[in-house]
């Protein structure tokens, strides 16, 4: 599948995810259409725990209180299981909720597959009215948008 254009729908989905709060574990169905409403961070990336990945989603936890600010809500997406992601989330401290696509249907409906990683590292910001608002699609996955360029776009939206 194509990668979402800015200015087309966002694909819709469901996947099971878990929270860490408070040492407490809380898994759950996300559906990214009951967010309408609501801007939606997606920040795809390859895997959990890994040196480039934790020094991403860290650098989004960082911001997690701007980005609520603004309404926003943050949440990541890999292929690992629930469980690598409660190591995950443990080990580095991240709040927000972390997605399990194990199929790799999310990954393919986004068109960030890349064959030998599994996906390719990406942030998506869907609007409020469930449009895709801005993207970045790494073509290299050692690279990622720092949570300032992400705020940056989440204040036009609400600006």
């Amino acid at each position: 599948m194509s990668i979402p254009e800015v200015g087309e729908p966002a694909p819709v989905f469901s996947l099971a995810g878990t929270v860490v709060r408070d040492g407490s574990r809380t898994d759950g169905v996300y559906d990214l259409s009951a967010q309408i409403g609501r801007t939606v961070v997606l920040a795809f990336y390859p895997g959990d725990a890994t040196p480039v990945c934790s020094a991403q989603l860290c650098s989004y936890q960082e911001e997690l209180d701007d980005f609520d600010e603004l309404g926003a809500v943050v949440w990541g997406i890999s292929p690992q299981a629930l469980d690598s992601h409660e190591s995950f989330a443990r080990g580095s401290s991240l709040t927000f909720p972390l997605l399990s696509d194990p199929s790799g249907a999310v990954v393919r409906s986004y068109g960030v597959r890349a064959p030998g990683i599994g996906l390719r590292r990406s942030v998506f910001v869907i609007g409020p009215d469930g449009i895709v608002r801005w993207r970045h699609v790494g073509m290299v996955g050692l690279r990622f948008p720092k949570a300032q360029v992400i705020r940056e776009q989440i204040e036009q939206l609400v600006g």
